[in-house]
Formats: C-alpha cells, sequence, structure tokens
C-alpha cells in the first residue's frame, strides 16, 4: 500500500480535530483511498503540552521548516492562521513540491491567485474547503457539483458570530452588547470581534466564493462592507413588524458581465429560508440557470465540522497523489472584473426613522418619495408615548440605489426628521 506523508501545521481546536479523525478513523479512510495516511509531523509551539488527543512526542516539532523542507512529506496541512507570514510558509511548501490544504480565509482571500498560480506550475494539489462555511462543502459544489450551471448569484450567512448576535438580539431580546458578551462568553466571538462584527471575516469569504463562482478575481477592495455594530433590538422589532428578518449576508451578483458583491446588514423577507437559520449556523444560497435555487446550511465553524472539511480535502490530495494527477483540479480565474457601478445597482431599502408628531409631518415625508419617484410597499407608524415623536417604518418598492441614497439625504434634511437610518431588503 503507498505510503503518504503528512504534515500538520498548527495543533489548535480544529488541528486536534484532525489529528483525532486520522487516528480513530485511520482504517476507513486507508480503504477508501487505497493508501496510507500517515501523520509525520506536527507543529506546534510547546511540546510539553498536554494534548486532547495521544500523539508521540517524537512527532512534534517546533520548527515549521522541519516540515516544510521534509524530503518524504508529501502534503501540509495549514492551520495556524495568520496572512504575510504563513504565505511565505505555503509558497516554500509549494516550490518544494508539497501539497497544500488550508483553512485560511485571509491567506486564501488574500493571496489565493498567487499560490494556485505557483500550485499549479509546480504540479501540487491546493485545497481550501474549510476557508468557507466550516463544515459545509459548498467550494467543492462550487467546482464540481455546478460546474455544468451557470450561477448568477450567491447569498450567503457565512459568519456564525455575527449570526448568533442577531439570533439572540430578535429571539430572546437582547441588546447588541449582551448578545456580543454571550458570544463570546461561548466562544463563538474573540475577545476582539471587529473581524467578524464589522463584515471584514464574511467579505473574505465573499471574495473566495465570488472567485469560484464567476472565475472572476475578486479582492477584497472590490466588495463593499459594513457590520451589524449599527444594529440595533428596535431595528429588529420594526423590521419583523414589517415581515422581515434582519441578518448580515454576504451577496455576491453577476448581471450583463459586471460583478456586485456586498456584506452588509440586510432585511429578508421572513419565507425566505435564510432568515430561518439560526445561531451560529452558516447556509449559503445559490442561484444557478439550469438548476435554480438550492441551499447548503450546516455547521459554519468548530472542530468537529472544520476538521471534517479538512480531511475531506485530505482524501482528494490523496486520491490525487495515488493517480499521479495534483495539479490537475487547480481552478484559475478566466475573465476580468468589471464592477457594477452604483448607478446601475437596485433593490428595494428599509428606513426607519423618528418623525416629529405634529401636523403636515407625514405629507412632508410621502411627498419627497413621490417627487423623487420612490414608492413606498410597506408603511409602519407609531407614536412613542410620552413624547413628541412617532416611530415610523417603511420599505421602498425596487428603486435605484443612487437615486435612494439622493433621496434619504433629502430625507434627514427635513425639519420634521430627528433621525433615519436605511438597509438594504433582499427581495424573496
Amino acid at each position: 500500500m503507498k505510503k503518504v506523508s503528512v504534515g500538520l501545521l498548527g495543533f489548535g481546536t480544529v488541528g486536534t480535530g484532525v489529528v483525532r479523525l486520522l487516528t480513530k478513523d485511520k482504517e476507513r479512510l486507508e480503504k477508501r483511498t487505497g493508501c496510507e495516511i500517515h501523520l509525520e509531523k506536527v507543529l506546534v509551539r510547546n511540546k510539553n503540552r498536554p494534548r486532547k488527543v495521544l500523539i508521540d512526542n517524537r512527532n512534534l516539532t517546533t520548527d515549521v521548516y522541519e516540515i516544510l523542507d521534509h524530503p518524504e512529506i508529501n502534503v501540509i496541512i495549514e492551520l495556524i492562521g495568520g496572512v504575510d507570514q504563513t504565505y511565505q510558509y505555503i509558497l516554500r511548501a509549494l516550490k518544494n513540491k508539497k501539497n497544500v490544504i488550508t483553512a485560511n480565509k485571509d491567506l486564501m482571500a488574500s493571496y489565493g491567485e498567487e499560490l494556485l498560480l505557483e500550485a499549479k506550475a509546480n504540479h501540487c494539489d491546493l485545497y481550501y474547503e474549510a476557508s468557507v462555511a466550516g463544515g459545509i462543502p459548498i467550494l467543492r459544489t462550487l467546482t464540481d457539483g455546478l460546474a455544468a450551471d451557470r450561477i448568477q448569484k450567491l447569498i450567503g450567512i457565512v459568519n456564525g458570530t455575527t449570526n448568533y448576535i442577531l439570533s439572540k438580539m430578535s429571539g430572546d431580546g437582547l441588546s447588541y452588547e449582551k448578545a456580543l458578551a454571550s458570544a463570546q462568553k461561548l466562544g463563538f466571538a474573540e475577545a476582539d470581534p471587529t473581524s467578524d462584527v464589522e463584515g471584514l471575516d464574511a467579505a473574505r469569504k465573499m471574495v473566495i466564493l465570488s472567485h469560484l463562482a464567476y472565475s472572476i478575481p475578486v479582492k477584497l477592495d472590490d466588495v463593499k462592507i459594513k457590520g451589524i455594530t449599527d444594529v440595533t433590538r428596535e431595528d429588529i422589532v420594526f423590521a419583523k413588524r414589517l415581515g422581515y428578518t434582519i441578518k448580515l449576508v454576504g451577496i455576491s451578483e453577476v448581471n450583463n458581465g459586471d460583478i456586485d458583491v456586498r456584506v452588509e446588514p440586510t432585511l429578508l423577507p421572513d419565507g425566505h429560508p435564510l432568515a430561518a437559520v439560526e445561531n451560529e449556523n452558516n447556509a449559503i444560497y445559490v442561484y444557478s440557470s439550469a438548476l435554480g435555487e438550492t441551499m447548503y446550511y450546516g455547521a459554519g465553524a468548530g472542530e468537529g465540522p472544520t476538521a471534517v472539511s479538512v480531511v475531506s480535502d485530505l482524501l482528494s490530495v490523496v486520491r490525487n497523489i495515488s493517480l499521479g494527477v495534483t495539479g490537475n483540479h487547480i481552478f484559475l480565474p478566466k475573465k476580468e472584473l468589471h464592477a457594477r457601478k452604483d448607478n446601475l445597482v437596485e433593490s428595494q431599502f428599509f428606513v426607519r426613522m423618528h418623525m416629529k408628531d405634529e401636523p403636515g409631518s407625514f405629507s412632508k415625508l410621502t411627498d419627497l418619495f413621490r417627487e423623487q419617484q420612490i414608492n413606498l410597499e410597506k408603511l409602519y407608524q407609531e407614536p412613542i408615548p410620552g413624547r413628541d415623536v412617532a416611530e415610523v417604518a417603511l420599505v421602498t418598492h425596487v428603486t435605484n440605489k443612487v437615486l435612494f441614497e439622493k433621496s434619504f439625504d433629502m430625507l434627514k434634511q427635513l425639519d420634521v426628521i430627528v433621525n433615519a437610518k436605511y438597509f438594504r431588503v433582499e427581495r424573496g
């Protein structure tokens, strides 16, 4: 039986899960690949630290180059995170003709195209299924399962931290601050949650998904990003009264050769399948020409789901090694990027405002939208007890984004408006 030797960079939560699977399911995995999978070396910070899984101390190393330059290692699994230094490590591994598996979304969003080119030049595999949506096999679905279809649009809940926070704000009535604290206590959010709550984590994942869906070299700078820190419990309540649920979603769409990629809090109709995705779960909704609408749902993070994706990638690499076809699957962008201009973007919008409760206030509001030729689909008004203002929430019909933003700026200048905010609405 052919032996494939593996070097593992990182022995944290996911690394522990990978070692657990390779040890526990060793016989089953070897039957599925026809090869012996041997864990040669594992990079750690401290060789003497207690581990959750048993491993021979001789297999541990604190020297990354002992793995990158090891003559017998065929596959390197990268689970240490980071970007620039890790890029240099992976680049060196590929130049050394070693196949690579990574769960590093930041790395692939920043240097994916360069690493894929290097992998192809060296006839090496580079798999990264675990970099997006944990255990959901969405990247493999885009490149294999939907390879014969034409994808038109992706909508994704791809960040479990923000989905958990918004779920707790909606379902349990928590404030943003209390929901975030709960997420941190459970380990869903980091001590510094900026990357998650400001939308950067989701944006990096949408870069990877867009590249694979459309074969377009999308960069992080091409993504319009807005996080959830401005979303309040009141926004969620009034959206619900109009029949919507607020989620942080990534949206990627191609129309007439132009691409629009954005991450922002968005109102989803309560009947939309993504509106029912709760807590730390992820889901990606795909619109394609032949298959229509499909959704891929599951756990977005954690030891088990992410480790399963990593080991699934490993099985693919082992089979390719056995067949002598490594590097043949490399998927490189073939089209130029043409970002859709804002004046070509159309959407519905949700506006929530405090308006002075006095004669003529409402007519000023409706007159403005009528003059700007923006029609209203839904409207809700409620007096605020003990105050001389009313709570007003509305949803527009589909309108041009530039026209709406111009109208919103005019709205804020009306003397009857105390404050106002808006969010995008996704049509069902």
